[in-house]
């Protein structure tokens, strides 16, 4: 007997439905690999709650497991889960400057939580890519060179294939192999605006790390382009100092509270 339509979605969701286990996803769109008590420290849990619940989300296939020694970790499954949850923050409207809390508390905060959330909406990571401010402007900079094509999906363009394979030494292959898309266009929650995702967001941020353009802040997703990267950036894009900044409309990119 098959199954009714709309079971195994409902299965999804259900196991999304509690707070516990979404903050354990959340933590970790930075693509890193974690430890049970790590994660249980971020979602404020006992190791042992967090145990539970991430074996549920493993075997879900929503995160996988690695063990070192007597260590446990667990990451996500792969792009397509940080895309998932990425998604879902954007439609229900999660913000990471508040967690989930409500604006009453989100005024209340630590001048240290504003500042987060500012280096967040600058700049982070989404599992393998880069997103915030600091994608957006990437992305933007890409279709003004000829780079990326905007015109339906973001597509790389020939010339843009020449400049991930030749400027920034991307190997074809990789950027061909059928694990997954070559572009995504990914719409962030901060910017509301789309930033490259897929195969070529990953090879992108790779590189851009490797020669020191970007950089991780601290322990968590935030990372900011460094001034040796703007000034690369500047010439390989030609992507004003001013935009890494401002809206296009001139405003701060730092959120306001």
């Amino acid at each position: 007997m098959t199954s009714p339509p709309g079971r195994r979605l409902a299965r999804l969701a259900g196991l999304l439905a509690d707070t516990t286990r979404c903050a354990l996803c959340l933590a970790l769109l930075d693509g890193r690999a974690w430890t049970v008590r790590e994660l249980a420290a971020y979602a404020g849990v006992a190791p042992s709650t967090a145990s539970e619940h991430l074996n549920r989300l493993v075997d879900a296939g929503l995160l996988v497991e690695h063990r070192q020694g007597r260590h446990r970790y667990v990451q996500l499954a792969g792009a397509h889960v940080a895309a998932l949850l990425e998604e879902l923050a954007r439609i229900s409207g999660e913000d990471a400057r508040s967690s989930g809390a409500d604006s009453a508390s989100v005024r209340r905060s630590s001048l240290r939580a504003v500042t987060a959330a500012g280096a967040l909406a600058r700049g982070r990571t989404c599992f393998d890519h880069v997103a915030g401010r600091l994608g957006v402007v990437l992305t933007d900079g890409l279709i003004a060179a000829g780079h990326l094509d905007d015109t339906a999906a973001l597509a790389l363009t020939p010339q843009g294939w020449i400049w991930f394979t030749q400027r920034l030494g991307v190997a074809e292959a990789e950027l061909r192999s059928r694990r997954r898309p070559v572009t995504r266009a990914c719409l962030d929650w901060t910017e509301r605006r789309r930033h490259l995702a897929g195969l070529a967001g990953a090879c992108l941020y790779r590189q851009l790390v490797e020669r020191g353009w970007v950089v991780r802040v601290g322990s968590g997703r935030a990372a900011r382009i460094t001034a040796q990267g703007k000034a690369a950036l500047a010439h390989e894009l030609n992507i004003a100092a001013a935009a890494w900044e401002e809206d296009p409309d001139g405003r701060r990119a730092i959120p306001e509270e």
